[in-house]
Formats: structure tokens, sequence, C-alpha cells
């Protein structure tokens, strides 16, 4: 009972601060003013956090006290709602459903059995370290949500950080360092407020179990003999046990994710070593390509979505068919097929190593053990031939690239050697007709005394999808200033992202956009030695692609020599640029093995050993 209930008892001024609560003197009649007064001398905490409880003082809540119980009440019921969420969140947005927060926690009842068998100082101590660690974990959630939305998995505590940097830059390409920095500072508002909110949650809810730790034990004793029975009887709701132990599996799971982690790397590097072709003679190498050009592209974004999902397919089979046509009337021949992805919805390094290197690059661990060594690429076998020169073409790297030195290439630009005066197309530093045409400009339609091998990266089909760029006459293409009307015409990435049916119309343009601009390039500029492999690097976000997207993408290989396409046969491929959707579907990293043993020396009387990749 606080002060203000007592006004007729209280002490003169000057004793105020220094009285302590008498001992009674024998057996008496208790008063519930009595019993307040107990409390308020062995409670020790703050009245504060009892609803029922006015204040000491002539303040507003004195004056009005329903309004004060009444707030007091609202103040614990969201304490509790904040804690409740937390211990009951779901890694993955799309569990965000009412039935995933009807169920018991266990974490809550043997919290809350804890904090009633502490003495007072241990047990305020223990709230607060409580309340920030369910703080953490509720950030790590989060994390994950956005993880699942972006990659399709979970945030890696060891790996992923660094991809929180990655995404600022993203946010400075898409909306400007302004916006960027704005969001920057919302977020950690916002991770500030969570973990201080969180806090003083589970120290409020504590306080007002000690002061009623009677009903607080009873209600304990109930909550936990209720789990212990939906657990025996294995009671389920919506597929979720009604006994949740949701914060004790995330705890677990990624102190797993971590253990397998860091003993990954170990596996890695021994797996790293060992490579099929890496005593092959150079002049075995390749063979069956030598005085080709031969261009690698990935497209950005290029997923089996964009081929298949209903919404966004149409206009891409379309570009894909008449591409198929106008390629065979130009005297060129395709076959088309599957891998699968390492990434998804970014990550596009990950795709890239893994494509050219025949490992399975899945984090950034992996890429920097990779990257550091000397395991022979793709460009590299290229390269170590003698037979070819090598270059990337690399529009979306803007500054210096020292993983171009593993990958084997003789000459690398990227968007600083490209020449582009125009405006950037959000996070795409220039359109994808632009960057091949400069590739024509700069080594392609140059003289060599060697065939080319190239590394092409396209990246106007990168998320945001707006503004997007339009196809130009191929002559009409100069420095780059001729997209600027283009570019201030095109849609606000951020209006886009409101809808999702026009963030997959706006991607699927993108995407018919990437592919035309290679198609057309291949019918002006490619000749009757061009080899042109072609693929995503990976699915689109969930939001375009949907929750239960594939890692899929097409992968095509086009020539005008039909020898280079007879080389292929075996693979089960389909005819045209288009893959078949029951066409074979291979791990990315199998591409490498298949790729050199398709077009290594042709089998004699004593061929040597030669790799077998898996398929999946």
């Amino acid at each position: 009972m606080s002060l203000f209930t007592r006004s007729s008892q209280l002490p003169p001024a000057d004793m105020a601060s220094t009285e302590e609560c008498p001992a009674p003197d024998g057996p008496s009649e208790r008063t519930p003013d009595d019993d307040a007064a107990g409390r308020d001398c062995t409670a020790g905490d703050a009245t504060g956090d009892d609803p029922d409880e006015p204040h000491a003082g002539g303040s507003r809540r004195d004056r009005h006290p329903a309004a004060a119980r009444a707030v007091a009440w609202t103040t614990t019921a969201l304490a509790a709602l904040l804690v409740f969420f937390a211990l009951l969140m779901p890694q993955d947005a799309a569990r965000l459903t009412p039935s995933t927060f009807i169920r018991i926690p266990v974490e809550g009842i043997l919290g809350a059995a804890v904090l009633l068998a502490l003495p007072t100082r241990a047990r305020r101590a223990a709230a607060v370290l409580a309340g920030a660690v369910l703080g953490m974990l509720t950030l790590l959630n989060f994390l994950d949500m956005g993880f699942h939305e972006v990659f399709g998995r979970g945030f890696n505590l060891v790996l992923d950080w660094i991809l929180l940097d990655d995404g600022e830059s993203f946010l400075q390409d898409s909306i400007g360092r302004a916006g960027a920095i704005g969001v920057v500072i919302v977020v950690v508002i916002l991770v500030l407020a969570l973990l201080v909110l969180m806090t003083l949650a589970v120290v409020r809810l504590s306080n007002l179990m000690a002061r009623h730790s009677a009903v607080a034990t009873r209600t304990t004793l109930v909550l936990g003999t209720a789990w212990i029975t939906c657990a025996a009887l294995g009671l389920q709701l919506a597929g979720a046990p009604v006994a949740s132990r949701n914060t004790y599996a995330l705890v677990n799971n990624r102190v797993d994710l971590v253990n397998a982690t860091l003993k990954d790397e170990k596996a890695f590097a021994k797996e790293a070593a060992v490579d099929a072709f890496r005593d092959t003679p150079p002049d075995q190498l390749l063979t069956g390509l030598r005085g080709k050009d031969v261009i690698f592209t990935f497209i950005e974004s290029y997923g089996r979505s964009a081929v298949e999902d209903p919404s966004m397919a149409p206009g891409v089979d379309a570009v894909l068919a008449g591409g198929t046509k106008r390629l065979r009337a130009a005297g060129y021949s395709a076959r088309s097929g599957w891998l699968t992805s390492p990434t998804y919805g970014g990550g596009s390094w990950l795709a890239h190593s893994t494509f050219a290197s025949g490992l399975w690059i899945e984090n950034q661990q992996r890429y920097r053990t990779i990257t550091a060594g000397d395991h022979l690429t793709l460009p590299g076998a290229f390269r170590s031939t003698g037979a070819w020169r090598t270059v990337g073409i690399m529009p979306g790297v803007t500054k210096n690239w020292p993983e171009g030195k593993f990958y084997g290439f003789d000459k690398v630009y990227d968007s600083r050697h490209l020449g582009y005066e125009g405006p950037e197309f959000s996070w795409s530093t220039m359109p994808d007709q632009y960057a091949l045409k400069a590739f024509e400009r700069l080594e392609h339609g140059k003289k060599h005394d060697k065939p080319l091998m190239s590394e092409i990266i396209l990246t106007s089909s990168h998320n945001p999808w707006a503004p997007l760029p339009k196809t130009l006459g191929w002559d009409e293409i100069g420095d780059g200033s001729e997209y600027d009307a283009i570019e201030k015409a095109g849609k606000d990435p951020v209006d886009v992202w409101k809808d999702s049916g026009e963030l997959r119309a706006e991607y699927a343009k993108s995407i018919q956009y990437s592919l035309e601009s290679l198609i057309s390039y291949v019918e002006k500029y490619g000749n009757k030695n061009t080899v042109l492999v072609f693929l995503g690097d990976h699915q689109p976000v969930s939001k375009v692609s949907g929750d239960h997207a594939s890692r899929d993408v097409p992968i095509a290989i086009v020539a005008h020599d039909p020898a280079v396409l007879d080389r292929i046969s075996g693979w089960g491929w389909q005819d045209g640029l288009k893959p078949d959707p029951k066409g074979p579907v291979w791990k990315m990293d199998a591409f490498r093995d298949r790729f050199l043993t398709a077009y290594g020396p042709k089998p004699g009387p004593k061929p040597g050993p030669t790799p077998s990749p898996t398929a999946r």
C-alpha cells in the first residue's frame, strides 16, 4: 500500500526518510492496510508495477485512480504479450499465423519457476538478464525472417554479418545515400527499443509475480501440468505441438549451426584440395572448342520461376521461343537444361564461384577459402591452354576485385572501365545492352591473335527491378547518356515493391530485357565461331518466386557449329533456349567437370580416367 492511502499515519517530515517498519509486539488482528505495509517493507520492489496499487503524492494518477489502474493493467498485459510473442515467434514470416501463438511455451513456465524461487536481488538480476537474452533471440528471429525472405534460409551467426553491410550498400544504390542512412537509423532505434522494452517487460512481470507469489506459483503449476499433459498426449494445433519448446529448439538449432559451420571450414579445405583435372596437361583441355569465341554469361536472378510461374512466364517464354527461331534463322542451334544454384534470392558470387570451380560454394566461408587458393576454374582452364585470351566484363563490380586473379582472367573490366556516363538503374550500374556493346567495343570487335573466352555478368534484372532500361538500336548506344530520359521516366522501386503483382510483372520485364539484349547481341555480332553459354545465377527473392520455389536456374548453350552441340548430345537437354520442365537437373557444381569432359580429348584406345559427376 502506498503512502497516499495512509496519509493519516504519516510520520513527521524529518522522520520520513529514516523511520523503519516497526517490529510487531505480538499477535494482533491484521488489516488490509497492515498487509500492504508488510509488502512495502519486505518486497523491496517499486510499487508502480502493481496494477491495483496507487502511488504516493498528488500526481495525476492520484487524481484519476481508475485511469491509473487501467494504464497499469494495460502495461502489464502488453508486457506479457511481448514476452509471449518472443517465446513463440517463428523464424519464417510464412508461419506468422494465429495458430502459432495458441500454444504453451515451456520456457516461460521454467523461467517463472526460477524467478519465483530466487531471492529479491538475484531475481532482479536474473530478470534483467533473461529480458536481454530474450530480446537478442527475438532480434535473431527477425533476422531469420529477413534472410528467409531474401535468401530462402536462416541467418548464420558466424558468416552472415558481412551481408548486412552488403544490404546497406544495396539500399544506397536503390534509394540513395540519404534514404539508406534514414533506414539504418530507424533500424538501430528499433533494435535498441526492442532490447529495452523486452528487458523492462520481464522485470515488470517478475516484480508482479513476487508481490503475488501465491497466485503466481499456482498459475505456474497449472500451466506446467497442462504442458506435460499436452506433451504426453502429443496434442497438436495446425501441425504444431501445443506443448511448445520453440525457444529451446531455436537456440539448439543455432548452436548446432555454429558447430557445423566451424567444422565445415576444415572439411571444405580437404574437399577443395581434390581436383580431377588438376594434373590434366593443358594441351588436352578443351580441345573440342579450339578456335571458338566462348562467352559465358550470367543473367541476374534468372530462375526457374521466370519460365514456369503463370504470372511471369508468358512474356519470358515468348522471348525464349522467338529467340530460338531468330537464332535458328541466323544459323545457330541451342540446347538447354537446369542447374541447381547454391544460393537463392542473392549472393550471386556464390553461384559464380560454384559454376567456375566445380565445388559447392554455399556460404561466405567457403567462398573465402576457394578464392584464396589455386583451384582450377573454367576461365583458368581456358587460360592454361594458351589458346584463348580470357576477359571478364563485370559491370556490378565497382571497386578493386582481388578475386579476379583466382578466376584466371587476363583482363577484367569493371564498372569503372566500361566508359559508361549514363544514369544507374537502382542497383544496376548500367543497362545490359550497354555492357554488351562495351564488350564488343573493347574486346570482341577487335582483332586478336587468338580467340576470346569471356565471362559477362548482366545486372539489369537485379532486385529491385525498377526503373528498367529499354532496348535501343545498337547504333543508338553511345556513352550511356542516351539512357537519361529512360531512367527518369522509369518507375520508383518503392512504389513497385508495394504491390506483389506489379513487382512480379517488373521482374519478368527485366528478364525479358536481359534475354532480348543477349539474343540480339548474338544476332548482330556473333559469327560461325561463337559459342554462348548463358544461365541464371539464382532465383529471385521469395516475394517474387514464392515461398516454396526451387533453387533451379535455366542454362543454355548456343553455337553456330553443330559439332559443338553434338558433344553434349548425351546430356538429355532440350532443343532450344527453354528447358524441358521435366528435363534433367544437375547441381551447379557438376557443370565444370561435365563441360571439361565433353570438350576434352576424344576417347582414344587407352583413355585416361575421367570424372563422374553426380546428377541430382
